[in-house]
């Protein structure tokens, strides 16, 4: 009968005799390697805390130290665009201990990455980035089709280090300064942005999101797309941009209906607001409680409101300048709201917020 093997180890049952020896391969040679969201990188900039290769780097407790620079002992700003090439149909249990050298041997390499599954098998396919241009061209002239096992011919082309994500469904209110805040906090590498209407939702915006390099955009991509940054609603996308989008927002660019006010040192955007002619200020029964159960809904948290009075008119209205922070969204809404200082039955900040809460619900997508 076969022995069912414990959680913990059965990662280490598969391929041994083949990950003994790139451990023993790494061992001699001093090659670093490291573990980060599943794929294993030679080389590339230094990093400050890394998953070592001696600390579980099969399924295991991953052990952390401390790089002191390039393992490939590259000096300087990373390569230019061009110097990656894409490697494909590789078999599942060939490591670097076999393909390092291998590419390698036609040029400087300055990053080896190999994508890994949990079980400690390849994906099938790697990345190598070069010192120069003319390294990368060697190594598709030189090793497309070669067989690194009898009858197992390897894919190498050009690879085209996509850089460029969509991201789609935004909150309408988010502005670029305040987005790209957000984005580079989470997502390191952000080089430039710019906010289009989107295409595909209403009330909503899409994002175009340039890293500085391929790997920069892959691992922004997984992280927007674990959800754990909060920019808009449940149908937010996260795709790389595709060319005919790309020239379709170029063709179609329309600037954002909203002016500038400052307050201050600070400047806020904010949607152009006139008062109101003659008549109540009392907005339609249950705006803020729809606001509220569309946060519940969404899990969001529950609106905080700020409101400041920016200045009075003599027939008794109020200008107000209001921010409303949701604890799901890493960015708060700003705008001004117009109420009456006699307004019956109500406080003006409290229909400030019923003003406010009529402005926000289509923004989230609510009629």
């Amino acid at each position: 009968s076969r022995r069912r093997l414990p959680p913990q180890t059965w990662p280490d049952s598969i391929n041994q005799a083949n990950k003994l020896a790139l451990l023993a391969w790494a061992r001699d040679s001093g090659i670093d390697l490291v573990q980060v969201n599943g794929q294993r990188r030679y080389g590339g900039p230094p990093a400050g805390e890394r998953r070592g290769l001696w600390g579980g780097l099969w399924g295991g407790s991953p052990g952390v130290h401390r790089a002191a620079g390039c393992p490939t002992g590259w000096v300087g700003d990373p390569p230019p665009p061009g110097t990656e090439v894409f490697i494909g149909k590789l078999p599942q249990d060939v490591y670097e201990d076999a393909l390092i050298p291998l590419f390698q041997s036609v040029g400087k390499l300055y990053e080896f990455r190999l994508m890994m599954t949990f079980s400690g098998l390849n994906r099938g396919f790697a990345y190598a980035k070069y010192g120069s241009r003319r390294g990368a061209r060697d190594a598709v002239a030189s090793l497309n089709n070669f067989e690194v096992r009898e009858g197992c011919a390897i894919v190498v082309r050009r690879s085209t280090e996509k850089r460029e994500l969509s991201v789609d469904g935004l909150w309408a209110w988010l502005r670029p300064r305040e987005l790209e805040t957000v984005l580079r906090r989470a997502t390191p590498g952000v080089l430039r942005l710019a906010l289009h209407a989107s295409p595909g939702h209403r009330r909503a915006q899409l994002a175009v999101v340039t890293y500085s390099s391929h790997q920069a955009a892959a691992m922004a991509k997984k992280t927007l797309m674990e959800g754990n940054t909060q920019l808009g609603g449940a149908e937010m996308t996260v795709e790389w941009l595709n060319p005919s989008l790309k020239q379709k927002l170029q063709l179609c660019k329309k600037p954002l209906p909203v002016q500038t006010q400052a307050q201050g040192d600070r400047s806020r955007c904010i949607p152009a607001q006139v008062p109101p002619a003659a008549g109540s200020s009392r907005q339609p029964p249950g705006a803020l409680e729809q606001l509220q159960a569309l946060c519940r809904r969404q899990r969001l948290g529950t609106p905080l409101f700020l409101t400041r009075c920016l200045r009075a008119q003599p027939d008794g209205w109020l200008q107000l300048w209001c921010r409303v922070l949701i604890p799901g969204c890493p960015v708060p809404f700003s705008t001004v709201a117009w109420v009456r200082q006699d307004a019956p039955g109500s406080s003006w900040h409290e229909e400030a917020k019923a003003a406010v809460a009529l402005q926000l619900l289509p923004l989230l997508g609510e009629s």
